[in-house]
C-alpha cells in the first residue's frame, strides 16, 4: 500500500500520516518506521525536528535519508509501515547537491511496485499560491509539482490534508 499525504504548510498532513502509520503498525503487530529527510543547518530547523519526535513519542525506528529514498525503502521493506517525511525537503536536497532529481524522482516511483510494507509519503502542494517572483523558486514549485503527480499516479490512495481534516482524493 502507497499513500501520498499532500497539503500546505501547518495543514495537519504530518501528525494525520503519523496516526495512519501507527494503525497499520498496530494491526500488523510492527514497529512503525520514521524516514526523516530533513536535515539540521541551523537552530529553527533543530526545534522543528524536536518537536516532532516529541510529538511522535517512543516505539519508532527513526531512521534519517536525505537523498537516497529508493535504497532505505528497500532496506526496511518487510519489516512494518514506513513514513517518509517529507518528499519536498528531500526534492530540495537534491537541488542543493546538484542532483538529478529526475532520474531520482523515477527511480523513487520505480522501487514503490516492489514494496511488501506500507510506504506513507508526506509531501507539500506548493502549486496554489501566487506564480513565485524569482527563477529557482519556480524551478523549485515545478520540480515539486511533477514529483507529487508522478508519486500521486503511483499510489494507491491520495489525502489531501486542509486545517487537520484529511479529504480523499483518490
Amino acid at each position: 500500500m502507497i499513500l501520498l499525504i499532500t497539503g500546505g504548510a501547518r495543514s495537519g498532513k504530518s501528525a494525520y500520516a503519523e496516526a495512519r502509520v501507527l494503525a497499520l503498525a498496530a494491526s500488523m503487530s510492527a514497529r512503525p518506521c520514521y524516514i526523516a529527510t530533513a536535515e539540521v543547518h541551523d537552530a529553527e530547523m533543530a526545534a522543528r525536528i524536536a518537536a516532532h519526535r516529541e510529538r511522535r513519542g517512543g516505539g519508532w525506528l527513526e531512521l534519517e535519508e536525505p537523498m537516497e529514498l529508493a535504497r532505505v525503502l528497500d532496506g526496511t521493506d518487510g519489516a512494518g509501515p514506513r513514513l517518509v517525511d517529507c518528499v519536498t525537503l528531500w526534492l530540495t536536497n537534491l537541488l542543493l547537491a546538484g542532483r538529478d532529481w529526475r532520474a531520482e524522482a523515477a527511480a523513487l516511483v520505480e522501487a514503490l511496485p516492489a514494496q511488501r510494507s506500507p510506504v506513507i509519503f508526506v509531501t507539500n502542494e506548493v502549486g496554489m499560491g501566487i506564480v513565485p517572483d524569482n527563477a529557482l523558486a519556480r524551478a523549485f514549485r515545478d520540480a515539486a509539482g511533477t514529483v507529487n503527480q508522478a508519486l500521486a499516479a503511483a499510489a494507491d490512495e491520495v489525502q489531501l490534508v486542509v486545517s487537520g481534516l484529511p479529504m480523499k482524493v483518490k
